[in-house]
């Protein structure tokens, strides 16, 4: 499986522009996981640490839910892998995940996200967040999660590294 990443544009209006940065940074996450095997995304960084590749994409799938069907969309959907509702933790506990059940997840959340995007009025539109337990905008909503990507994108490659030696975005 390869992944085509396209950059985001050099000039565009605010909404495509937070649309393109995300859409950018979800394919980055996706490349870093092209070409391994089940075994490699499940590579601890350091035990203890549950962190690995498949663990990220799971992390990502309850980030993307969480933000966009929980918050922003209202839905009263449970988290992906836990039955507490901030339990962001046990996504990283991928020892017994595949690719393809990691993957279906992250990608159907990625799904519902765009969706929720799309069909608001404007980013200025609020939701309530109960962890924060304040209002958020679709702004800020899209704004965190290429954040929480990049950051993630950064420890992604330090373990694709480890994995074989492969570096770049």
């Amino acid at each position: 499986m390869t992944t085509e990443r396209v950059g985001p544009p050099l000039v565009a209006d605010e909404r495509e522009m937070l649309r393109a940065h995300l859409d950018f940074h979800r394919a980055t996450l996706a490349m870093k996981c092209d070409g391994l095997t089940d075994e490699q995304l499940r590579r601890r960084s350091m035990p203890p640490s549950t962190l690995s590749l498949l663990a990220l994409v799971r992390h990502m799938a309850e980030v993307e839910r969480h933000w966009f069907r929980r918050v922003t969309g209202g839905e009263q959907v449970p988290m992906v892998w836990s039955a507490e509702m901030f339990d962001f933790q046990s996504a990283y506990d991928a020892g017994a995940s595949t690719r393809a059940e990691a993957f279906a997840a992250w990608e159907a959340e990625v799904g519902h996200a765009r969706r929720i995007e799309r069909e608001a009025a404007s980013l200025d539109v609020t939701a309530y967040n109960a962890r924060w337990e304040a209002d958020v905008s679709l702004r800020m909503v899209m704004l965190h999660l290429i954040h929480e990507y990049a950051r993630h994108n950064g420890h992604a490659d330090f373990l694709r590294e480890a994995i074989d030696g492969t570096v770049g975005a």
